[in-house]
């Protein structure tokens, strides 16, 4: 079983690259790849860096508390769900509980202090948004 079946997908509304439908997560990395990372292997002068001149670094200011709800409020709460299946209505209701946002707050610091960013942060997914006036959808300069 393929993946397109698998996740009952049909097989006409495959995204298609080189003439090819892309049926397997790998065939549409590479698509997806191979059409946005243009510039991937041109090359490029290094040497240009030289010239920029080294500055100070300085420490990480911990965030504050009022701030993260201020940024907070700004997020839309009928937003899409993410991996972890959270909205920010429900990010909003756990942080109003100081405790819980405290906690939030020294993980965030604590990973850019140890200057480590977990793999599940890393993680996105990609939604394909229709434009006007597209007939189809089968390859990915369309999208």
């Amino acid at each position: 079983m393929n993946w397109v079946s698998k996740h009952k997908l049909p097989a006409t509304k495959a995204i298609k690259y080189k003439g090819q439908p892309c049926i397997t997560p790998e065939s549409l990395w590479g698509a997806l790849h191979a059409t946005f990372n243009t510039t991937l292997h041109h090359q490029i002068n290094v040497e240009v860096f030289d010239k920029i001149g080294s500055k100070p670094t300085s420490n990480w200011v911990p965030f504050l508390k009022e701030e993260f709800r201020q940024t907070l409020v700004k997020c839309n709460n009928s937003s899409a769900l993410g991996s972890d299946k959270l909205m920010w209505c429900h990010l909003k209701a756990i942080l109003k509980q100081d405790a819980c946002l405290t906690h939030i707050t020294n993980i965030t610091d604590a990973c850019i202090n140890l200057g480590h960013w977990p793999n599940y942060f890393k993680q996105s997914s990609t939604v394909i948004i229709p434009k006007p006036n597209k007939l189809a959808y089968d390859d990915p300069k369309h999208f």
